[in-house]
């Protein structure tokens, strides 16, 4: 423990001293009078119960105890540099470190495939883990470091210890199977209640914003299937006759396969943001900034790979824009 009244200053007097074996060019080294740093060192002297530089023809020499001292003073000041006033580093190609992601399956079919080819050019050492948790566990897994960003829709997400910056914005559409009477036309309202229908019912705000649309437009779908797993749907959906309505970039991931065809909703649905979330307290951390830049980097309104297929389904630009001239993306924290 430091003694009662230590100046840490004197440390810098010492080195100065050492580096200079001389008073007056070791205070004028520190910008200080000769009679300020006489002073300072006396007061050393008295901590230290010993001279510490004694005078001879070349000049001021350490004693034995003021070259331990020295030694110990030069690794305080390098752990005081690299730890608090060197500014902070971040090199991807060499680190191993891991990222620890709050999302669901939907989040994960969307982001890993394209996040994790990068990362494996751009930064092989690092390593990814994902988990879903509830809308409420969100924000203390942020705030305790557990998780260090969450993916998604998470429009609760807002307390002032929060920051957010929109990747994109987003809307749904339905998947049918190849050969289903519906593929290739538009559902009415009428068509789309009374058809059979998948709903997943894991937590999602996404889908429970899509039940409010449904509910403001008086449709109500008949369930056949509810089920906790987005995964299944592809399977369930190609073999049989009913639909399943989930955000645009899973629908288009799944149709891949040509097992399923997507149609439109019958209305134009809202749009909602995709956004990536974190705590304030890693908003200058040059580790968690790198990979926030990353991620707005693959994932960004101006190189949205599903814009043209959302035009092609509801024959409009349901963000009333022009997206041909790019948008600047967003980073706010709410205070």
């Amino acid at each position: 423990m430091m003694p009662p009244g230590f100046d840490l200053n004197l440390l810098r007097i010492l080195l100065a001293l050492d580096r200079t074996r001389h008073v007056t060019r070791a205070a004028e080294l520190l910008n200080m009078s000769q009679s300020g740093f006489s002073s300072a060192l006396a007061r050393l002297r008295q901590h230290s119960g010993d001279a510490l530089f004694v005078r001879n023809s070349a000049g001021m020499t350490p004693t034995p105890r003021a070259e331990r001292m020295i030694e110990a003073a030069n690794r305080a000041m390098a752990t005081v540099h690299e730890g608090i006033l060197a500014p902070p580093d971040f090199d991807p190609a060499s680190a191993r470190t891991e990222f620890r992601l709050a999302m669901s399956d939907l989040a994960e079919v969307v982001f890993l495939p394209r996040l994790l080819g990068h990362l494996q050019k751009a930064a092989p050492g690092i390593t990814l883990r994902c988990d879903a948790y509830a809308e409420d566990r969100v924000q203390d897994v942020l705030a305790s470091g557990e998780v260090d960003l969450a993916l998604g829709y998470y429009p609760d997400l807002s307390t002032q210890t929060h920051m957010h910056q929109r990747l994109y914005r987003h809307t749904f559409a339905c998947m049918v199977r190849s050969g289903h009477p519906l593929a290739g036309g538009r559902l009415t309202a009428k068509v789309f209640a009374a058809a059979g229908h998948v709903v997943v019912t894991s937590p999602s705000r996404s889908g429970q914003l899509l039940e409010l649309q449904l509910r403001r437009r008086g449709i109500k779908r008949r369930v056949v299937l509810s089920t906790p797993h987005h995964l299944s749907l592809p399977a369930i959906v190609s073999n049989t006759d009913l639909i399943a309505t989930v955000p645009l970039a899973v629908a288009m991931r799944f149709a891949e396969s040509a097992l399923v065809r997507l149609v439109p909703l019958p209305f134009l649905p809202d749009l909602f943001d995709v956004q990536q979330h974190w705590h304030r307290r890693y908003q200058h951390d040059p580790r968690h900034s790198w990979f926030r830049r990353q991620l707005a980097m693959l994932f960004n309104e101006a190189s949205d790979r599903w814009l043209e297929m959302e035009r092609s389904l509801y024959g409009t630009d349901l963000r009333g824009t022009d997206l041909r001239r790019p948008r600047r993306r967003q980073q706010t924290g709410r205070a």
